[in-house]
């Protein structure tokens, strides 16, 4: 639940307007998570250039989402819950940014793998996107919302992607050991499931600093996310 609205009606149009922002910024590194494993699997390399272009946009946003809480800080010089939303979105968008990343970085695999003959079929990998974009997703739902159920919910799914990775590697390693010529097509396919663990791990992220947020307790470094707080 979200706290009351100040006196100030202004400020409170700032802290909503950078709530906005973030949502819009994780939307489109969504989006290109999306579009990179779309040209992985449709082995499209004009597609993943223009996810590699987009990733200025990214950046824009990163820098104009910091500018924004570092404006709030300084001239509100909010306390308590606000002071960790405010904290707490300066540290989503670093991840958010970095998740970015990863979708650059798989476009940049697809290019590569794009120009030798496909090792096996992509099953595994798009399923694995799909678990790190819903991961992402509800992280950022759970901030909208302050949602702690949601936040929890997020960091045991990761779980599930961890074990994707292992099955995953095992497959391609099983691949290597055959075939020493698919070396090198199976370890870029391999680092495409480390970006996507990655994604999944910036969205846990996110949702163990909504826990902090709304509840101002640290779940970080304790191995198993608790059922409930």
């Amino acid at each position: 639940m979200r706290p009351k609205p100040h006196i100030n009606r202004h400020y409170d149009g700032l802290l909503e307007e950078l709530r906005r922002r973030v949502l819009e910024m994780g939307g489109f590194v969504e989006k290109q998570i999306a579009d990179a494993i779309h040209a992985l699997v449709e082995r499209d390399s004009k597609e993943a250039e223009l996810v590699i272009e987009r990733d200025h946009i990214v950046n824009r946003m990163d820098v104009e989402i910091d500018e924004m809480c570092l404006n709030l800080l300084a001239l509100h010089q909010p306390a308590a819950r606000d002071l960790r939303f405010i904290t707490t979105a300066m540290k989503i968008n670093a991840d958010l940014e970095r998740a970015g990343d990863m979708a650059e970085n798989i476009c940049e695999r697809a290019m590569e793998l794009g120009q030798e003959p496909q090792l096996k079929p992509y099953v595994d990998l798009p399923r694995m996107a799909r678990m790190a974009q819903e991961m992402l997703r509800d992280s950022l739902n759970s901030f909208v919302r302050e949602d702690v159920e949601l936040a929890l919910k997020v960091c045991r799914d990761d779980d599930a992607v961890d074990a994707l990775l292992e099955q995953i590697f095992r497959e391609l390693i099983s691949y290597m050991v055959e075939d020493p010529a698919s070396i090198s097509r199976a370890m870029r396919i391999i680092f495409v499931s480390k970006y996507l663990e990655r994604v999944s791990d910036h969205a846990t992220n996110i949702a163990e600093m909504v826990v902090f947020m709304v509840k101002g307790k640290s779940i970080r470094h304790l191995g198993e996310p608790p059922q409930e707080l």
